[in-house]
């Protein structure tokens, strides 16, 4: 069974760093693309970025800049480096991961992450 594991969330004061990372075990096939995305409340989840297995990377306008996804294929692990983080940024971020193909989507439960002013 997939299992999808974020750690490394926190509380944060504008303007300061935090490092996400996800770990998934359990696949018996391929990870084609790992990502971050988030929900904030009142607001539908969006992507913040993605990576595929190449190392090709899509960020959001919104991080693009702050915001670094990078992954290790061998470890099957994803990690997102935040910066100049933003209350905006506030959300429970989540990470996903594509297995196989055609792709079957797998989540992890989720880790708060709380920007103050």
């Amino acid at each position: 069974q997939v299992q999808v594991v974020e750690s490394g969330g926190g509380l944060v004061q504008a303007g300061g760093s935090l490092r996400l990372s996800c770990a998934v075990s359990g696949s018996l096939f391929s990870i084609n693309r790992m990502g971050w995305y988030r929900h904030a409340p009142g607001k539908q989840r969006e992507l913040v970025a993605t990576i595929t297995r190449g190392g090709s990377t899509n960020y959001a306008d919104s991080v693009k800049g702050r915001f670094t996804i990078s992954s290790a294929n061998a470890q099957n692990t994803v990690w997102l480096q935040m910066t100049s983080l933003k209350p905006e940024d506030t959300a429970v971020y989540y990470c996903n991961a594509v297995v196989g193909a055609p792709g079957v989507g797998y989540w992890g439960q989720g880790t708060q992450v709380t920007v103050s002013s």
